[in-house]
Order: C-alpha cells, then structure tokens, then sequence
C-alpha cells in the first residue's frame, strides 16, 4: 500500500517544528493532525498567513483529542507530538486490513528531505517508526525529473483538475502528491 504524505512545519532550517500532518492512503483513508506544541517563536509572516491561518482543528476539537469518520474513512488528531504519534501509529495499523501483510506500506512525498525527517521524529527516531511502514521513503520529484517533467512544475496545473481543500495545508497537500503520482505512473516517457 502507498500513503501520501505532507507536513507542514516552522521553516527551513534545522530545528524546525513540526506544525501539521496529513497522509493519504491509496484506498482513500486519511490521516490529519495538527500539533499543539511547535515553536511558535519560530513563526514568520509566511508561515502565519500560509500555514498557521490554514489550521482548523481548534474550531473543531477544543484542546487535545481526535476523531475518526468511518463513513468517510477520515481521522483528524489534534495535540502534541506524542499524542499525535500515537494517534498515527495506530492509523497505520488499521491500515494492515487494507494492505498486503508481507508487503510494507510504502511512504511517498513531494520533496522529502523535511517531510521524512519530522516523520521520523514524531516517533523518535528511524528505528521507531511503524513496524509496517517501509524504511526507505520515495518522492515525486524523482518521478517527474523521470519522465522529463520540470519538478519545480506546478502541482495543481499538473494535475488539471481540482482538489478540495487550500494550498499549505498538509492534508490538502498530501492529495495533491497522491494524484500527481497516479498522474505521473501512467505518464508516457519522453
């Protein structure tokens, strides 16, 4: 099984804190989180207007929890890292039923540098992570840079069509990445 992810985090440097969490599986399930505890010193103008002002969480769960929609396969978590952690690792082994047990789920992201670091770190470490989430993350910029397409190319152009949600926020993000992907593995070789 493949599970698209996104994070959104307090900028490009290397203590960054993660903000926001969303992964999308290939059978539809999702996973949001935002997290209580990032450093908000670390904070921008960008950061505010693009990715703070796009949480929406607090409106909908008042301190820390989560919620899972069976009818829409949804699950929104909102807490600190470790609640939040936990909340995705037990998201990923609901995830068993759907995928091939001898076969781990595989991660992909856009440019994953970041994103796979702060996954990493939600659970500790490399050695922490899922026992069924693969080891070795893939990207849709090898892809694209494969099939001759500029990876610095528009995302949502790309795609052509549109997706419900705003731009910078990581679960929106995250089916962004998906549908790039199902776009690009069908994509003809230049």
């Amino acid at each position: 099984m493949k599970v698209f992810l996104d994070t959104e985090f307090t900028g490009l440097r290397q203590n960054t804190t993660l903000v926001s969490i969303g992964l999308v599986a290939e059978n539809g399930d999702t996973f949001y989180a935002e997290l209580t505890d990032y450093d908000k010193s670390q904070v921008d103008h960008w950061l505010q207007k693009n990715v703070i002002n796009n949480l929406y969480l607090a409106d909908i769960i008042q301190g820390i929890g989560s919620n899972w929609n069976p009818t829409t396969k949804e699950n929104i978590v909102r807490g600190d890292r470790q609640f939040v952690a936990q909340g995705l690792r037990e998201w990923f082994k609901e995830l068993d039923g759907w995928a091939n047990p001898n076969t781990p789920v595989e991660i992909w992201s856009d440019c994953l540098a970041y994103d796979w670091v702060l996954f990493n770190e939600l659970f500790g470490g490399a050695f922490g992570i899922p026992e069924n989430v693969y080891y070795i993350p893939f990207d849709i910029c090898t892809l694209f840079k494969m099939k001759n397409i500029d990876p610095d190319v528009s995302r949502e152009k790309f795609i052509g069509e549109e997706v419900a949600g705003v731009k910078h926020n990581a679960l929106y993000d995250a089916k962004v990445i998906k549908a790039c992907y199902e776009k690009l593995v069908s994509y003809p070789t230049k």
